[in-house]
């Protein structure tokens, strides 16, 4: 007995021999494959032109120049309308969409003011890069060859404000090992274009994930009395308890952290107190003033760290007295990462989980130079958040990165340790 084949070999036969007799009428006829003018643009017109027709037909109960059933003309085709579709595959395609008299036909294939899939993810894409919706429609101009308008790009935009609103009051993690906050400054025309700060918060979980928690938009600078605010909405969001916090030193916050979360160790940001630090020097005092602060932030205990501190201080206060004054006002605050092991210092000891995302948010921003409002520019910014690692390799790194950290917090929080099952 001959074995029957499999019904998958039958069609991969049938694929494979489809493909052939499309490659010998490429040859027969000189065309390319591929390219404006190539077979595979030409069969991707047929193809919808063909399944439209097939939906009119449909439509109507009987086949182009054929009466009704009951003889009469009734609802009748009434010619095409030109219409061009972008694909992911083949580009702009121009195809002739059938009418029919009554305007009742509806097609699927190609729904009307619809275009083909993957558009839309590619204007969401270019918008989160900075692109405004003028400079989208003519980067489909230019390059596909597409007519998307401005109207269009800008509909296509205005759908994530929804889906935004529903991510910034998303439930979260009842505990996360640390919260790092900090804000960016955005221009935004309100009468007149102005400094607004817009803050961000990503919190990494106990498994080490990491997880932007929201963005906020404030109605002027940065400032404790808001910040409050936004730390008081993530709690009523669930987030009952932080181990760490860290932040880049601003005055009032600590006391508004621990309104919140009373139990959150504040920790400044080492990078942005060494940034600070330069502020007050002259550029060719900068890498010395840095080889200095070194042994304080790498100090194997805090008293140690003091010790260093001083030296540092009375080698530069002669020439830069106010950095005295900046490092012993946010000592009580730099000190907390000096008591736990390596492993915890690595993660938590500066704010660059959240200064990588400032510089994406900056990127896209400086693109557009300026928001007409405020919800634009979180439109803009939420996209960046939506568009970031579309690999999942950064993610995996992050996570590895926390394991060992997160290994001493089990320990050292071991009292605050959510029992398993009671994270959400």
């Amino acid at each position: 007995m001959t074995p029957t084949k499999k019904p998958d070999a039958e069609k991969r036969n049938a694929e494979r021999e489809a493909a052939l007799t499309f490659v010998r009428m490429a040859k027969e006829k000189g065309l390319d494959l591929t390219g404006p003018d190539g077979l595979l643009k030409q069969f991707t017109k047929s193809v919808l032109e063909t399944a439209l027709d097939e939906e009119m037909t449909e439509h109507l109960g009987r086949a182009k120049h054929k009466k009704s059933k009951d003889g009469r003309a009734a609802n009748t085709r009434n010619g095409t309308t030109a219409k061009t579709v972008v694909t992911d595959s083949v580009g702009p395609v121009r195809i002739e969409v059938p009418r029919d008299r009554d305007g009742s036909f509806e097609p699927v294939v190609v729904r009307k003011r619809r275009r083909l899939p993957g558009v839309d993810e590619v204007v969401l894409s270019l918008y989160a890069r900075g692109l405004a919706a003028g400079e989208i429609s003519a980067h489909f101009q230019e390059i596909y060859g597409a007519d998307v308008s401005r109207e269009t790009v800008s509909r296509i935009t205005e759908r994530v404000v929804a889906e935004k609103d529903e991510w910034c009051s998303r439930p979260l993690d009842r505990v996360y090992a640390a919260v790092f906050i900090d804000a960016t400054v955005v221009k935004v025309r309100d009468g007149q274009v102005a400094n607004r700060a817009f803050y961000v918060a990503v919190g990494v979980d106990l498994e080490g994930g990491r997880d932007v928690l929201g963005i906020w938009a404030s109605p002027a600078a940065e400032g404790a009395r808001y910040w409050l605010s936004v730390l008081t909405e993530l709690k009523n969001r669930g987030v009952d308890d932080v181990f760490f916090l860290i932040c880049d030193g601003l005055k009032g916050l600590p006391d508004a952290v621990g309104a919140v979360w009373p139990l959150a160790i504040v920790q400044t940001c080492v990078v942005h107190l060494l940034r600070n630090t330069f502020r007050y020097a002259s550029k060719k005092d900068r890498d010395a003033i840095k080889r200095d602060a070194k042994p304080i932030y790498t100090a194997p205990s805090a008293a140690a760290a003091a010790a260093a501190r001083d030296a540092m201080l009375d080698k530069w206060e002669a020439r830069y007295p106010a950095i005295r004054r900046l490092w012993m006002d946010a000592w009580e605050r730099f000190i907390p990462f000096l008591d736990y092991d390596a492993e915890i210092r690595r993660v938590i000891c500066t704010t660059n989980a959240i200064e990588s995302l400032n510089a994406r948010f900056k990127r896209s921003i400086r693109a557009r130079g300026h928001f007409p409002d405020e919800q634009a520019a979180l439109k803009c910014m939420y996209l960046t958040v939506r568009s970031l690692d579309p690999t999942g390799k950064g993610r995996i790194r992050w996570s590895a990165r926390w394991k060992p950290a997160l290994n001493a917090f089990a320990i050292i929080f071991a009292d605050r340790w959510p029992s398993e099952g009671t994270q959400q």
